[in-house]
């Protein structure tokens, strides 16, 4: 070797959308050889190789263009039907070193309470199931990924909410589109609400660094509860779209009372309560303890909104996600003090 360091090939099962181009960009940049598999429906970072296939059918070159070649580390984020995580992961059993599944939290019976870490109970699912639901489905892939690495081969990131550049939910680019046009702005209370994130980066970053040194076993990943708060995150959206925004902070209960819903009409947000404690309120230790580190929130809401300005401020959302936000409307109608579920009368 003469001295030289060996730097890992990697792997990435999809490696144009959001997280997974996250890890792929991450593999590149520091300068390991990168290989994406994917339809070619968006195109690949660059400085990777890209290989077709869509795993899901035979037809449109599924997983041929695996069967040859080696490399150090896989990592899938597969969302849908398990057994595309179970065919993939099969056939590179033998010539992968070690495989890493993008999982989630969601995997956890619902809701886990505050304070809950890995050890919690778990939703039923199945490595040979179809597509039936986002739970079931990911505790299925990590089923499929253990079976055919086993635990001392296999890394299960299990993640919490995601933030970041190229995001496809839509979350943060919903309420930088929201501050950027000003005005008045319902903003969910109370303002100190701790926030509980991972920017997709960390998340790739701390991904690669656990697969390269062969950690196997559940990691929730996610920041420790408070990185953020509620206020934090809509004061740095103001400040970076540089609106005149007027943040009108609304109690729990009046939003509660108007009909409007947490976490799809008012993203990232939940009152506080039992679903509060499951999404920001997780014990991280371990994942802190094997290198996690989270950058601050101004640095991902500038980046998201650098991004979405350099994509017209239209980011392409997830073709499988539901759309999130509050109609103007019904924002109007809070802020004005009308029930927005009963129409005006003459």
């Amino acid at each position: 070797m003469n001295g030289e360091q060996h730097l890992p090939s990697l792997l990435v099962l999809g490696g144009t959308g959001f997280v997974g181009r996250a890890v792929a960009e991450e593999g590149a940049a520091r300068g390991w050889r990168v290989t994406v598999l994917n339809r070619g429906s968006a195109s690949a970072p660059p400085g990777v190789n890209a290989l077709r296939g869509d795993r899901t059918a035979a037809s449109r070159g599924g997983l041929a263009a695996l069967e040859s070649g080696r490399w150090d580390l896989v990592v899938d984020t597969w969302s849908e039907a398990p057994t595309a995580v179970r065919d993939a992961a099969r056939l590179l059993a033998g010539r992968a070193r070690h495989f890493t599944y993008v999982s989630s939290r969601s995997v956890y019976a619902w809701p886990p309470p505050a304070g809950q870490a890995e050890d919690g109970p778990l939703v039923g699912g199945s490595p040979d199931a179809p597509a039936r639901a986002y739970a079931e489905d990911k505790r299925g892939g990590e089923l499929a990924a253990l079976g055919a690495f086993g635990e001392d081969r296999t890394l299960l990131v299990r993640a919490g909410l995601i933030l970041g550049p190229h995001e496809d939910v839509g979350r943060l680019p919903w309420w930088l589109t929201r501050l950027a046009r000003g005005g008045p702005v319902l903003a969910p209370g109370p303002r100190e609400l701790p926030l509980q994130y991972v920017d997709a980066r960390d998340l790739a970053r701390w991904t690669l660094d656990a697969a390269a040194r062969g950690l196997a076993g559940p990691y929730d990943l996610v920041s420790p509860s408070g990185h953020a708060t509620m206020g934090e995150l809509l004061d740095a959206c103001a400040e970076v779209t540089g609106a005149e925004a007027e943040l009108r902070w609304t109690e729990p209960e009046v939003i509660a009372a108007a009909g409007v819903q947490g976490w799809t009409e008012l993203p990232v947000w939940t009152p506080p309560g039992p679903l509060h404690d499951a999404l920001h309120r997780s014990d991280v230790s371990r994942a802190l303890a094997a290198g996690l580190r989270c950058r601050p929130v101004a640095a991902t809401v500038a980046d998201t909104w650098a991004w979405m300005r350099a994509e017209g401020a239209r980011p392409a959302a997830h073709p499988a996600r539901s759309p999130v936000g509050l109609p103007p409307e019904t924002e109007a109608a809070i802020l004005g003090g009308a029930d927005p579920r009963v129409p005006e009368t003459d």
